[in-house]
């Protein structure tokens, strides 16, 4: 699969978060990266990406705010890439509200795939938009915490943040 070209240009911040430095990336038709900047796998900046904090600010703040326990709900345009089996699961993600849990298996029904509780995951996987598509509130049906591209530690974090109860990677509910 080869890269789309980009005619709009593609415009970045960087900011201090509670579970480190995180990068928003923008263009005309939305929002298309939120990431984790200190973690295992921190996305890598396109040289053609120009730093622009004016045209970020709205999802800067919103992320801020949400950090900040003032915002529950994200109201943002999006605009991820991914294949369509990925873009499905992006908007069932998008389904689970603050202070609620999925589990992979349970996505893979509403989605009518009961046995794609792995292709979940991987769509999980290579979400572009985290904590504003919140895949670390989708958990393994034993209510383990697994894999998070920015780590467990942060997934952790996040869950708490929200209400959960967590110990040794697992939601005592």
């Amino acid at each position: 699969m080869t890269k789309p070209t980009h005619t709009a240009p593609q415009y970045f911040d960087t900011f201090d978060s509670p579970v480190g430095e995180m990068i928003v990336v923008i263009d005309e038709q939305g929002l298309r990266h939120v990431d984790f900047q200190q973690c295992a796998r921190p996305l890598a900046m396109e040289s053609t990406w120009v730093r622009n904090a004016d045209a970020c600010r709205e999802a800067r703040q919103q992320l801020q705010a949400y950090f900040a326990k003032e915002l529950r709900q994200f109201d943002l345009p999006l605009a991820p890439r991914g294949t369509e089996f990925q873009q499905v699961v992006w908007q069932e993600l998008a389904k689970v509200d603050f202070g609620t849990l999925s589990t992979y298996g349970q996505m893979a029904k509403h989605l009518g795939r009961p046995t794609a509780s792995r292709a979940i995951g991987m769509a999980n996987g290579r979400n572009p938009l985290s904590i504003i598509l919140p895949c670390h509130r989708v958990v393994g049906a034993n209510k383990k915490l697994t894999g998070y591209r920015g780590g467990l530690d942060i997934k952790t974090f996040l869950l708490k943040h929200e209400g959960f109860q967590i110990e040794d990677q697992t939601l005592m509910v």
